[in-house]
């Protein structure tokens, strides 16, 4: 029984808590609870994958943001 419950607790979380858990650790709001259970459960590939295309998703943003404004 308590095999079974330790391999439900080292089953990683899915991509939709990876995406909030990384987007909350960009604005600096990630609470202690989930940060405790992305370093337990979480694979580090994933929050690096994730947070690298967030970030080049974000500067891509910025840089049309910037085209739209700026005259040429």
């Amino acid at each position: 029984m308590a095999k079974a419950d330790d391999e439900s607790q080292q089953k990683a979380p899915p991509l939709k808590s990876v995406i909030a858990s990384v987007a909350a650790a960009f604005f600096g709001v990630q609470s202690d609870k989930n940060r405790k259970r992305d370093f337990t459960n979480g694979k580090f590939s994933h929050f690096v994958i994730v947070g690298l295309l967030g970030v080049v998703i974000f500067v891509a943003t910025l840089v049309a943001i910037v085209n739209l404004v700026l005259p040429k």
